[in-house]
């Protein structure tokens, strides 16, 4: 993940003043764009970060269907006999069901889980970091004024 850098240490307020305008209209525009680009930069690593995470809830939702299907064809025959043996065929049948049911409903909810842990895909981070630096200008502008 992209991490946050401090301002280059830069000239004192005397200095900056004894500087022509134009030459701190560069040094103003080659920051700002440097700032960014850091910027845009931490907002692509976060929503990559989200991206995974709302791939792996869906990978869960897609195994929780694979496993319920392959589940009830492999061992719905076996379940139902063996509880043929004591109950009726249909009960021995709903009972299957149900448990299988179950099993696909727990792994739906951990999917869903993960799913949301990923959402609102918003770079949370970048806006705040970008908010800290409009503070911080705001800041280096009313002690310019004084």
């Amino acid at each position: 993940m992209a991490t946050r850098q401090e301002p280059p240490a830069g000239p004192d307020q005397a200095d900056l003043r004894e500087r022509p305008f134009g030459e701190l209209l560069t040094q103003l525009s080659e920051e700002t764009t440097r700032l960014v680009h850091q910027e845009i930069e931490l907002a692509k690593a976060e929503l990559t970060q989200k991206g995974r995470q709302a791939g792996m809830g869906a990978g869960l939702f897609g195994g929780a269907g694979v496993i319920g299907l392959l589940a009830l064809a492999a061992l719905t025959t076996c379940f139902i006999l063996a509880l043929d043996a004591v109950l009726p065929a249909w009960l021995a049948a709903l009972i299957v069901a149900v448990v299988y049911g179950a099993v696909a409903a727990v792994l739906a909810v951990r999917g869903r889980a993960k799913v949301r842990q990923a959402v609102p895909p918003v770079p949370e981070q970048t806006i705040e970091t970008v908010k800290e630096d409009v503070e911080w200008a705001k800041t280096q502008m009313r002690s310019d004024k004084t």
